[in-house]
């Protein structure tokens, strides 16, 4: 599959790949065996479940219906339980709708996890953009656009705005003068004057494509001595302050942010089950061996070996599966 709008360099090692060859009536039949009877064969769902893309775990859908006039997804319900089953469940779900869920239910709640929208809006591509935006409309018909921009205010709310448009430059020529001219602004937006002019920011952080941005951050660091990271740090805060850092983080090192979030879903008392499974599923085919590296490389310690200290039981076992630890 591919993702359209990703930054080339080095992105892209997933640890869960389609399986050839496939035969989705075998995975089928595999599966309603493991779930007949008394007693589960946790192990078996796991083996074929999370070895398997998305789009293979749609065809198995398929094909367990067929076979068994019985849907998958209900079976598994009925026999999974706790954390397990919501991991299983989430791997089932189309990638896109996946997200698009997990965005409109952090909106929906009383008050907005808006730690899950930055991370989803603000990581995402101009494709994963128009595909979620696409998703999100069918499965709630309402638009995306709207239910953000009635649960965020101020310069949040146009930050969201403007990365709902899904528009990034897509041109990867780096232009070294504009980035030049992109840096001075942004110090005349910020460092140089009282308060922050924060739509330059916007226009600037939303706009360029990631290449651009990186000389853009690259011309920053030049002509002030520090990071524009460290600069939006001072100049901004709350949201607006989070939701321009993970943009700058992404374009910095995507793998690297991921592995923060991840590390955040874990470290302290108790884990935030419903972030460590969003990550996992939704990265698990795309650049999960870039973030382990870039995991151990800041932490010190294995993501598998976090994830063990954290989860247990059969949870654990189909996380590190999907990690390419199991």
């Amino acid at each position: 599959m591919s993702y359209p709008g990703y930054p080339s360099q080095g992105y892209g090692n997933p640890t869960v790949h389609p399986v050839q060859p496939f035969d989705p009536r075998s995975d089928a039949e595999v599966l309603r065996k493991a779930m007949k009877g008394f007693g589960t064969d946790e192990k078996a769902i796991i083996n074929v479940l999370a070895r398997r893309s998305n789009t293979q775990r749609q065809e198995i859908l398929l094909q367990f219906k067929t076979l068994y006039g019985k849907d998958l997804i209900s079976n598994l319900k009925s026999e999974l339980s706790g954390k397990f089953e919501d991991l299983v469940i989430a791997l089932m779900k189309p990638h896109y709708e996946f997200m698009a869920k997990e965005i409109h239910d952090a909106l929906a709640g009383i008050g907005t996890d808006e730690e899950t929208v930055i991370e989803v809006v603000c990581s995402a591509t101009n494709g994963e953009i128009h595909a979620i935006k696409s998703v999100y409309q069918n499965m709630y018909g309402r638009s995306l656009e709207g239910d953000l921009k009635g649960d965020t205010s101020g310069n949040f709310k146009r930050l969201m705005v403007s990365l709902c448009m899904g528009n990034r430059s897509e041109d990867y020529n780096v232009d070294p003068a504009a980035a030049q001219a992109d840096a001075q602004a942004l110090l005349r937006a910020g460092e140089l004057r009282a308060g922050t002019d924060e739509s330059a920011f916007n226009a600037v952080i939303c706009q360029r494509s990631y290449p651009q941005l990186q000389a853009v951050m690259q011309e920053y660091q030049r002509i002030t001595g520090h990071s524009l990271l460290k600069a939006v740090k001072h100049e901004f805060s709350g949201d607006i302050e989070e939701g321009l850092m993970t943009i700058l983080k992404c374009v910095e090192n995507r793998p690297a942010y991921f592995a923060e979030r991840l590390y955040k879903s874990m470290k302290g008392l108790g884990t935030d089950d419903r972030s460590l499974i969003r990550l996992v599923v939704s990265r698990c085919e795309v650049d999960m061996g870039d973030i382990k590296t870039a995991f151990e490389a800041a932490y010190g310690k294995t993501l598998a070996s976090f994830i063990s200290g954290d989860c247990s039981g059969h949870y654990e076992k189909c996380l590190l599966a999907l990690i390419g630890e199991y």
